[in-house]
């Protein structure tokens, strides 16, 4: 088995994936939280200066989503065909999307237009948006994508809470159920509950 280590704040966010995928696929890891105080040493140290970054016997491999994809591929939830491994990746592509714009609002600075772009995108951007990717669960019976358990679920559970604080819709899975059926196809995995019931506290709550 190959040394593997993980490395990404301690948090969920875009790092969670991997990490609940590795736990799928039974790899042990070191799963190497970085501090905030810490990450402007350690980032000069990785690809491309960003988190999350695996290491496989040394070599450093990076981007969330190329990580959740690869780990997909290996522990077999990447789609039977091309056809659904494309599907994964659009579906998969658009949450970013969601979260990216929700993102741009939720790192303003200036708190008044946040504010402001928050309530413009309440109405005329995330409802047609989450609508879409409700829509898309629903099809596939609680799945992101080709009607079963795949990379795109893990992904999408691992940075759930995160979207929610980007969107800053703390009940969205209530509003949204389908939602909560991709979360606990993922967390009732008895490896990935394991892990999650033994993963420490995210220190900013997403």
């Amino acid at each position: 088995m190959p040394k593997v280590v993980y490395h990404y704040f301690p948090c969920k966010a875009l790092g969670e994936g991997g990490r609940l995928l590795l736990s799928y696929g039974g790899q042990e890891f070191e799963d190497d939280r970085i501090p905030s105080e810490k990450w402007p040493e350690f980032k000069p140290k990785t690809v491309f200066g960003q988190m999350p970054v695996m290491e496989i016997d040394g070599k450093q491999y990076a981007q969330s989503i190329s990580i959740c994809r690869y780990l997909g591929k290996k522990y077999g939830v990447a789609g039977d065909n091309a056809e659904e491994a494309f599907e994964i990746d659009q579906n998969v592509d658009f949450v970013n999307d969601i979260r990216a714009k929700a993102a741009l609002v939720h790192y303003e600075a200036d708190e008044a237009l946040k504010a402001k772009k928050h309530e413009e995108s309440l109405k005329t951007v995330y409802p047609d948006l989450l609508e879409k990717l409700n829509a898309i669960v629903v099809k596939n019976n609680g799945h992101i994508a080709a009607g079963k358990l795949t990379w795109g679920d893990f992904f999408f559970a691992g940075m759930f809470d995160y979207l929610k604080a980007m969107l800053q819709m703390p009940n969205l899975e209530e509003k949204y159920p389908a939602f909560q059926k991709v979360i606990d196809s993922v967390y009732s995995i008895p490896k990935v509950k394991a892990y999650a019931d033994a993963a420490p506290a995210s220190v900013y709550g997403f």
